[in-house]
């Protein structure tokens, strides 16, 4: 399959090389288990344009054992940032329905199968799957049973272990797309490695392209669309002042306009071929340069640079690229000053 049919829908939005990104505001847990920060944060992203935003679903007692592992950019156990942040079944109910509501896209991240078994209840359109289940093939195998499209980030893995993951989607024929990722908060630009959409498309030539991005600002979400990524991910908030862990790695409702509206234009600007557009026509008008006399010229006289040179407007039958085809040939009749020259001015 060729890149450019790499194509699918999440829910009615068709995602695929030949269309638009599709820019998707991570919500994450952003809102601290407030679901009226989370319910702000909709409003907000909606707000500005943004067709889609996403959750992530956490059923603590099916994720994890009892841990005191502290993620590197908190200084909290993940245990206790998950008892504060995870939402209720009913929470994440009414969130999907609100911001079906407002005619956007509801996504969410299971990060077990209990949650996964919980979205699924809700009739989610599609699954977006975390770095850190890249490798979970039971997980990845579980979701893809469900036959919904499949969008999987693939931080802190390599071709070699990304590949189980992509024959577990092919074996259940889902449409999924390859989120490149790195898994540093923030990711210092070095670390951003955006060739790695290339190799991604090399070794996975039916996935579509996404960029999952934890760098600040939008520069590398712009900077990933002309290597073919069609989906992008940015952490999001209304405020940064609020508490939590992806807060300091998150983009303002100002910045994801100008994240919605710039792939818009970039999206527009790539393709195309090195040739003369017929809207270029005014513009050759004025700005190319013709043969013209600089001197009045007698029948018989040879044209010489004492006699012609190039001036514009661009309005001339005998542009400045023919100037030296004029050269040495002969005046075919009087000639008089600032004439912009025709073949029939010289004597063949």
């Amino acid at each position: 399959m060729s890149q450019g049919s790499n194509q699918f829908k999440i829910g009615d939005r068709t995602v695929g090389e030949n269309y638009p990104p599709l820019v998707i505001a991570e919500i994450g847990i952003n809102h601290e288990g407030n679901i009226e920060k989370a319910l702000r944060m909709v409003d907000d992203a909606i707000a500005v344009g943004c067709e889609c935003v996403k959750f992530q679903s956490h059923v603590i007692e099916d994720e994890m054992i009892p841990n005191d592992v502290v993620p590197g950019n908190t200084t909290e156990t993940i245990w206790q940032i998950m008892q504060r942040c995870s939402l209720t079944e009913k929470e994440e109910i009414e969130i999907k329905e609100y911001v079906e509501s407002k005619g956007a896209i509801f996504l969410s991240t299971p990060f077990s199968r209990a949650a996964a078994v919980r979205l699924e209840a809700m009739d989610v359109v599609a699954y977006k799957i975390g770095s850190g289940e890249c490798n979970n093939y039971p997980l990845i195998s579980h979701i893809a049973g469900y036959g919904k499209p499949v969008l999987l980030s693939t931080g802190m893995n390599d071709i070699l272990s990304i590949k189980p993951a992509v024959e577990i989607l092919r074996k259940h024929k889902v449409p999924f797309s390859l989120f490149h990722c790195t898994s540093m908060y923030p990711t210092p630009y070095e670390k951003i490695r955006l060739g790695s959409l290339i190799d991604l498309r090399e070794a996975f030539p039916d996935s579509l392209l996404g960029l999952s991005d934890h760098s600040i600002g939008n520069y590398t979400c712009f900077g990933a669309i002309p290597l073919g990524a069609r989906i992008l991910e940015k952490h999001f908030t209304s405020d940064l002042s609020w508490d939590g862990p992806d807060i300091p790695i998150s983009i303002l409702p100002s910045d994801l306009q100008e994240l919605i509206s710039g792939s818009i234009a970039i999206h527009k600007a790539l393709g195309g071929k090195k040739e003369i557009l017929p809207e270029e026509q005014a513009t050759i008008d004025f700005a190319y340069a013709c043969v013209v006399t600089i001197r009045d010229i007698e029948k018989g006289e040879i044209f010489s640079e004492k006699n012609i040179w190039v001036k514009r407007p661009g309005t001339g039958e005998i542009k400045a690229a023919h100037y030296y085809d004029l050269l040495g040939k002969k005046a075919a009749m009087d000639i008089s000053q600032n004439t912009q020259l025709k073949w029939k001015h010289a004597k063949t």
